[in-house]
């Protein structure tokens, strides 16, 4: 019984590794589209592909308006992936994995006294 319920922790911690390593990637593709498309923006806002670098527009507000809001997007993104990185934030997921193992362990002694 015990051995079982090892292998199911081991499963679930590898599973839990294998989905933040995912997230994490998700995050580096997202910032990457990010950084291409906001810079192709911007180089064609500049006028760079009509009229090469001889007469390049000042850059205005409107010009920053996508980079700025998907910005706000993608830091949501990272906070969320990188959220173990902030102790606060890391001391309450701690606290929150430690109850809730506490909770299955109470549920699993309950369920082998019956």
């Amino acid at each position: 019984m015990e051995l079982k319920i090892m292998e199911n922790f081991n499963e679930r911690k590898y599973k839990q590794a294998k989905k933040k390593v995912k997230e994490e990637k998700d995050f580096y593709t997202h910032l990457t589209v990010y950084i291409v498309i906001n810079l192709v923006l911007i180089i064609m806002n500049l006028g760079v592909f009509q009229s090469g670098f001889s007469d390049i527009n000042i850059p205005k507000w409107p010009m920053f308006t996508t980079p700025f809001f998907w910005g706000i997007g993608l830091f949501f993104h990272w906070i969320t992936v990188f959220k173990n990185k902030f102790p606060f934030l890391k001391h309450w997921e701690d606290k929150k994995i430690k109850e809730y193992m506490e909770k299955e362990e109470e549920d699993i002694k309950r369920r082998q006294n019956f």
